[in-house]
């Protein structure tokens, strides 16, 4: 079993049930989202990335490693959902700041 600092524990599951509440609870009011090329900064514009992604996407993030330490992580990821090359590997990077993620990069 792999063992999530407790803000990427909460993304995961929220991003997994599609749960935008619990979603918007993991991030800093000014937390950063860089995705497909694009840049999310600030709750609302997260949540609008969310949402655009769920919809288009369907994705479902399965986590099979993590590391790092203190506020810095990297978690791989298995992703499967409606798109092209499904499923694909994921690379995400988290910053943490206190109890909440400050910027998350997500790439290959």
């Amino acid at each position: 079993m792999i063992h999530f600092p407790a803000p990427i524990a909460a993304y995961l599951e929220a991003a997994n049930a599609n749960d935008t509440r619990a979603l918007a609870a993991c991030f800093t009011a000014d937390a950063l989202v860089h995705d497909e090329a694009r840049e999310y900064r600030g709750i609302e514009a997260i949540l609008a990335w969310k949402a655009e992604t769920s919809t288009r996407y369907r994705p479902i993030v399965e986590a099979l490693h993590i590391e790092g330490a203190d506020r810095d992580y990297r978690l791989q990821a298995r992703v499967t959902g409606d798109f092209p090359g499904s499923p694909a590997m994921l690379a995400y990077r988290f910053v943490l700041s206190g109890d909440c993620i400050a910027s998350l990069e997500v790439g290959v």
